[in-house]
């Protein structure tokens, strides 16, 4: 039977080296979390939240899926994200996504991918709603500026939630923002999509 042994071994060499370096550092984690952020990310194993902002375990909830996807059907997501607002109170929600991501690629195929066509759905959806301008692109650029608009529409849907609109409407100080990340230099990219209030989001929409 294979029991990962060699995972569980690298698993006590780095807590014993954690505690070499500052020995309190357990101690702290095991109170109660209080981040001050909601990441909603990619699945993708080269996207780790806290390694990318440089934030401690216990700083950043993280929500992820395949191609960062925010939709009103998915209660995994939305009770990460009720969870998030109205038990930890935090401040902000970042969706964010990268750069030559596998679901936006799969979402431009032609061919069937099975169970999660119903996911890339969602997607294609973005695609469709910014045909002509993404038409003009080159394959390459295609991508990049799909991945990209994908932030920007679940952005939307971050905001369009019953969560965040009683978060604003009850007057809580609450912003959600939208950040593309580059695996070829590890640089993440604001997209200018902070919204902080229905009159934001309308303005977006407008």
């Amino acid at each position: 039977m294979n029991t990962l042994k060699h995972l569980l071994d690298k698993n006590l060499a780095w807590a014993e080296e954690i505690k070499d370096q500052d020995p309190d550092f357990f101690h702290r984690q095991a109170k109660l979390q209080a981040p001050e952020y909601l990441w909603i990310g990619c699945s993708d194993s080269r996207v780790h939240a806290n390694q990318i902002v440089n934030l401690d375990p216990g700083e950043i909830f993280v929500h992820r899926n395949i191609a960062n996807v925010v939709v009103h059907t998915d209660l995994n997501c939305l009770s990460v994200m009720e969870y998030a607002v109205d038990v930890l109170k935090v401040s902000h929600i970042i969706v964010c996504g990268h750069y030559g991501c596998g679901g936006v690629i799969a979402s431009l195929e032609e061919h069937d991918h099975d169970l999660i066509d119903h996911w890339l759905h969602h997607i294609r959806d973005v695609k469709r709603l910014h045909e002509d301008s993404l038409s003009s692109l080159s394959e390459r650029d295609q991508i990049d500026r799909l991945c990209e608009l994908n932030v920007i529409e679940q952005v939307k849907n971050v905001c369009k939630t019953n969560i965040v609109r009683n978060a604003w409407a009850s007057n809580r100080e609450l912003s959600v923002h939208g950040w593309i990340y580059s695996l070829e230099n590890g640089i993440l990219k604001d997209l200018n999509t902070s919204v902080s209030s229905i009159k934001d989001l309308n303005g977006m929409n407008s």
